[in-house]
């Protein structure tokens, strides 16, 4: 199975990345991060997602149920873990190209594996994403320094949003949009078809 995430885990965080894509996607969701913590003892954090971006409480428990077993099976953890599974939240991860794409005009932090422009971490406005690199308007620029830097995608480390208010009001409005097309989709399972009768179902 393919991995079209751009930042991808190493060592043990990947074989566990591995193991857990292939029973996401068969339930409908598709990895955003796999990271382990000295949180309480030893924590696995699987971050995931629907291809909209949403994640409910109630799909979070969904995967952590799918998941359990075949993490007991595999057991590629040595020793006792607690396994959180969670969403990407509003500040989230940047891991695909599609989420620079989504995330054109917010605010982010990127850090690279290799110097550009003689730096590596970088905050500004996410201007335009390529098949190639993504562009940002720093903004805060030194004297001398070019406003907008171009990253390749191939070489950045991490990536994340920061929380601003133009951010969550864009979250608001889609996880909005996204629990009216959920109660739509429920309510097109629950009423009956034209012509069938509204109690039995039958025509």
């Amino acid at each position: 199975m393919q991995d079209d995430r751009i930042i991808r885990e190493n060592g043990l965080e990947a074989r566990v990345a591995a193991i857990v894509m292939p029973v996401l996607v068969a339930l409908g969701y598709r990895l955003v991060r796999v990271k382990l913590t000295a949180q309480d003892g030893c924590t696995l954090q699987i971050m995931a997602e629907r291809p909209d971006g949403t994640m409910t409480v109630d799909d979070c428990e969904e995967v952590s149920r799918a998941l359990s077993p075949v993490l007991d099976v595999e057991d590629p953890i040595d020793g006792a873990y607690q396994l959180e599974i969670s969403s990407p939240g509003i500040d989230r991860p940047l891991v695909r190209r599609d989420d620079f794409q989504a995330a054109a005009g917010h605010l982010a932090r990127i850090e690279t594996s290799v110097l550009i422009g003689g730096r590596r971490r970088f905050r500004g406005e996410i201007r335009e994403t390529t098949a190639e690199a993504v562009t940002l308007e720093l903004d805060k620029v030194a004297e001398g320094e070019e406003p907008l830097v171009e990253i390749p995608l191939n070489a950045i480390g991490e990536a994340k949003l920061v929380l601003t208010d133009a951010l969550i009001r864009e979250a608001l409005r889609k996880d909005k949009e996204a629990r009216k097309q959920r109660k739509k989709a429920r309510r097109r399972d629950v009423e009956p078809e034209e012509g069938e009768d509204a109690a039995t179902g039958i025509e």
